[in-house]
């Protein structure tokens, strides 16, 4: 009987298992497909989506295409992936589906660090993608630092805790830089910054954050299935011989890394990293090593 039990959960396994790849595999064709008539979409050379010969045929056109759209596009996917991962990472690690990236007042700390370069040097992209990433760190920082002070509670409340406090201060300082910024020019660039978006996005800027992003995404990969474990109560963690304080810190610097890189150069990001990790629950299952890679 219990031979029989087996079998057939190995069965439903293995149909399961094929239902996520064949799942991957048509949300992979599709990326591509949507990326590829974002390529070509355009007011240029017509209105419309071009014909790809057009590229051959069309210097300016190839230009536009490869200088112009393309790292943008590479931008969005890798920086798409790297906060719907890191949004999942948070979610599983504080059992909580309301958790985002910024949970840990990375958001308003790059955000701070964005306000205080754009009104000190102009905006400058330079000036603003390292000051965002820096205050981004700061603000991951000071919670882990505030955390560690705390006495009371486990280490994922006192870690909730610290991410409050320390996105209200940041979250306080930028209204007071946006109090005192010039109206005319500063206070526009601030508005115009926390609005998000790639519209600046060079091949130099794509190339400054995207292999620490890869390189984010690809630890969080290969460690998958730890995640699963360090989603268990923490007692049942340490039973099986988990470090559950230095391995959540880990994921949760990784998945913060990724989440630094892709503001400092984009801006403010909502929903993301909040709304994608559901679609991939709902379409792969709870399970890490399946619905992280979707």
């Amino acid at each position: 009987m219990n031979q029989k039990a087996g079998s057939e959960q190995a069965y439903r396994y293995s149909t399961r298992i094929g239902i996520y790849r064949y799942r991957l595999l048509a949300f992979a064709l599709l990326l591509v497909v949507l990326a590829v008539v974002a390529l070509l979409a355009g007011r240029y050379p017509s209105a419309g989506i071009a014909n790809p010969l057009h590229l051959l045929e069309d210097a300016l056109f190839a230009k536009v295409v490869l200088n112009v759209r393309l790292p943008r596009i590479l931008l969005a996917i890798t920086g798409g992936a790297s906060l719907a991962a890191a949004g999942f990472v948070f979610q599983m690690l504080f059992a909580n589906p309301l958790v985002e990236p910024g949970f840990l007042g990375v958001s308003q700390g790059a955000a701070f660090g964005a306000a205080a370069a754009i009104t000190l040097f102009g905006f400058s992209a330079l000036a603003v993608q390292v000051s965002a990433s820096l205050f981004g760190l700061l603000a991951l920082a000071t919670s882990y630092w505030l955390a560690k002070r705390f006495r009371f509670g486990g280490w994922i409340l006192r870690l909730v805790l610290s991410g409050i406090a320390v996105g209200a201060m940041f979250s306080a300082g930028l209204s007071i830089i946006k109090l005192v910024a010039d109206p005319t020019t500063s206070l526009q660039d601030i508005t115009f910054w926390m609005m998000g978006g790639l519209w600046n996005s060079t091949w130099k800027t794509a190339w400054s954050v995207m292999p620490v992003m890869w390189t984010a995404l690809t630890v969080l990969f290969a460690i998958r299935w730890r995640i699963n474990l360090l989603s268990l109560d923490e007692r049942t963690a340490h039973a099986i011989g988990i470090s559950v304080s230095r391995e959540k810190s880990l994921v949760l610097f990784v998945a913060t890394i990724a989440t630094t890189a892709i503001i400092s150069v984009a801006g403010l990001i909502g929903w993301v990293g909040l709304i994608i990790p559901h679609l991939a629950r709902r379409l792969f299952g709870a399970d890490a090593r399946f619905a992280l890679p979707g």
